[in-house]
């Protein structure tokens, strides 16, 4: 049994379906663009975090 009764080869067809599917090419472009956006964001959060202890307000955290 694999992540949540999916087997290891169920994910294996899956994988192969959607590089069938999208290529290699276009698989390598989203995934370099998804780690940009995602680097892009911790950055983001990072400097509005410093900025907010620069100016001596503190960023309200959600305490759920």
């Amino acid at each position: 049994m694999g992540l949540g009764g999916i087997s290891i080869w169920q994910l294996v067809i899956i994988l192969l379906i959607v590089v069938m599917l999208f290529g290699t090419k276009k698989l390598k472009t989203l995934g370099s663009d998804l780690g940009s956006a995602v680097k892009g964001f911790k950055d983001a959060t990072a400097s509005e975090k410093n900025e907010g202890q620069a100016s001596g307000k503190e960023i309200p955290h959600d305490k759920s």
